[in-house]
């Protein structure tokens, strides 16, 4: 059987999970519409954040199906969005320079910029990472 890469973290995916009232790990393992969802209801009131304790090594392994292995690193990008997004350092780290200097002084665009990064962040890697891969 062939095995997919190891693109997502679980222990990154459970770092989240804390935070998960806010959608923070449906969005890292790419389900941004359910992220949201989690967001404005505070994790389906908090009962789907507790049911999702259960469900992230299932997303863990749609996510690694999912998304493209490479040079860049999904959970540090993510851990920089989510923690130090509005400095736009993940957009550095991306190789993003004149988007993350943009970020870093329009707070990340308003805020804005944010929450397109949390919606795009797995397919903006990915695409790099089939990009850099390529011959």
């Amino acid at each position: 059987m062939n095995q997919a890469p190891d693109t997502h973290s679980k222990l990154m995916g459970y770092l989240l999970w804390l935070f998960g009232f806010t959608g923070a790990h449906r969005f890292y393992y790419g389900k941004p519409v359910t992220g949201t969802i989690w967001f404005f209801t505070c994790g389906l009131l908090l009962i789907g954040w507790i049911v999702d304790l259960f469900l992230i090594p299932a997303m863990d392994r749609a996510a690694d199906r999912r998304f493209a292995a490479g040079p860049i690193n999904y959970s540090i990008a993510w851990l920089l969005l989510t923690f130090l997004g509005i400095f736009g350092l993940h957009r550095f780290y991306l190789g993003k320079w004149i988007t993350g200097l943009l970020y870093l002084v329009t707070v990340g665009f308003l805020g804005l910029g944010i929450l397109y990064d949390y919606w795009t962040l797995n397919s903006q890697i990915s695409e790099q990472n089939r990009a850099r891969l390529m011959p």
